[in-house]
């Protein structure tokens, strides 16, 4: 590390939680910034999360469109859920497409993994892609999705454009995955 990096170099000099359940944990940190000033910042620390890129031979990937309450917003998904603990992320990744979709991916490779919002939430997200599955049933649990397709991975910069699809593990996971097709994808 540069002595550059080291003068913008944020000090924790500890947390304390707020609230705690389930889903989220909410925490005060104590930090210094350089230059010597120090105060308290919110952090909010989410579980992982595993998200899965899923393609046919024709290059088509499997979508589901959703409707996010909070947004009161539609959009095109990737399947994908929270990582249980000490669950390996590949297990989670498969495990929610079948869930999701009623479909068994053939296998799965990581892509990447990302912060979402890196300036106060921890909430690592681990995407991965794999060519090939079979529908081994319906659905299961909650209602994940209104509706399921087979989207041409050709069509997404357009609903991307138009708002179609707007999340980040979604946006992220198909940009990515294009890279793996133009590369080792195809083979």
């Amino acid at each position: 590390m540069s002595d550059d990096a080291e003068l913008t170099r944020w000090v924790v000099h500890g947390e304390r939680l707020l609230y705690d359940n389930r889903w989220i944990r909410l925490g005060l940190a104590d930090v210094e910034i350089p230059g010597g000033e120090r105060f308290e910042h919110h952090v909010v620390h989410l579980d992982r999360a595993a998200i899965a890129v899923v393609l046919d031979e024709q290059d088509r990937v499997l979508m589901m469109w959703r409707h996010r309450f909070v947004f009161d917003r539609w959009g095109w998904e990737l399947p994908g859920g929270l990582i249980e603990s000490g669950e390996d992320p590949m297990v989670t990744a498969l495990r929610e497409v079948e869930e999701e979709t009623g479909y068994r991916p053939a296998g799965l490779e990581r892509l990447v993994s990302y912060q979402p919002m890196a300036g106060m939430v921890d909430s690592e997200h681990i995407l991965f892609v794999g060519r090939g599955a079979e529908q081994v049933g319906k659905p299961e649990g909650e209602v994940e999705a209104d509706r399921l397709e087979w989207i041409p991975m050709s069509e997404v910069p357009e609903m991307i454009a138009r708002g179609d699809i707007w999340t980040s593990g979604t946006l992220i996971g198909l940009l990515q995955a294009q890279v793996w097709l133009n590369g080792r994808g195809r083979g």
